[in-house]
């Protein structure tokens, strides 16, 4: 169904189960921490993110460089996509 989809600028692949299926071939699924710490390695298309629930904080507090390097980077890329 992407395939049909040829405009699409950017992909949040939201969770560990979206990061296996959607980035199986460049690693998706070792563990949410290294695959959301590889977020450059994605490209400017895709970006992996953990699941936006209430559940996630310990991890968000465990991993204070999401907050501080990859939130940053996705209101960037929303921004500049909204303003086209």
């Amino acid at each position: 169904m992407l395939e049909q989809l040829p405009s699409i600028e950017l992909t949040l692949v939201i969770g560990t189960y979206a990061q296996a299926w959607h980035l199986k071939p460049a690693g998706g699924g070792a563990n949410l921490t290294a695959t959301v710490g590889a977020w450059r390695e994605h490209g400017a298309r895709v970006l992996p993110l953990p699941h936006p629930s209430p559940r996630n904080n310990g991890w968000l507090q465990r991993n204070p460089w999401f907050e501080a390097d990859v939130l940053p980077e996705l209101k960037e890329r929303v921004r500049a996509l909204r303003g086209r």
